[in-house]
């Protein structure tokens, strides 16, 4: 499996913008898939998950209730809907497909994709 994310841009504060994770391969639907984010000169975040099937989802308390994420495996696609934005959700997004189970350490996620940049401004 190989992933590639994408939908980033700049948006205002208060805006919203939504992120795809696009698979290529097999056994995409095998995987819990999780987002991470990286602002600059910090260290990776966790941003929350989903799993594989079932689509349980968890988020890290900074984006409850203001981020959603969403997955078709029929379409091998994970979808980031960000809304309410803050200048601090400001970052480099990235997906991620786990080995271990669902997990908010990005030490269980062994597949990542390259990021795709979100800025928010004030």
């Amino acid at each position: 499996v190989q992933l590639q994310a994408s939908g980033g841009g700049l948006v205002q504060a208060g805006g919203s913008l939504r992120l795809s994770c696009a698979a290529s391969g097999r056994r995409f639907s095998s995987y819990p898939i999780g987002w991470f984010r990286q602002a600059p000169g910090k260290g990776r975040e966790f941003v929350g998950f989903i799993s594989e099937t079932n689509g349980i989802t968890r988020y890290a308390s900074s984006v409850k209730g203001r981020f959603t994420i969403s997955r078709d495996n029929a379409k091998n696609a994970v979808l980031l809907q960000m809304g309410s934005l803050k200048p601090e959700d400001t970052a480099v997004y990235y997906c991620a497909a786990s080995a271990g189970g669902v997990s908010q350490w990005s030490y269980d996620y062994v597949i990542w994709g390259q990021g795709t940049l979100v800025t928010v401004s004030s």
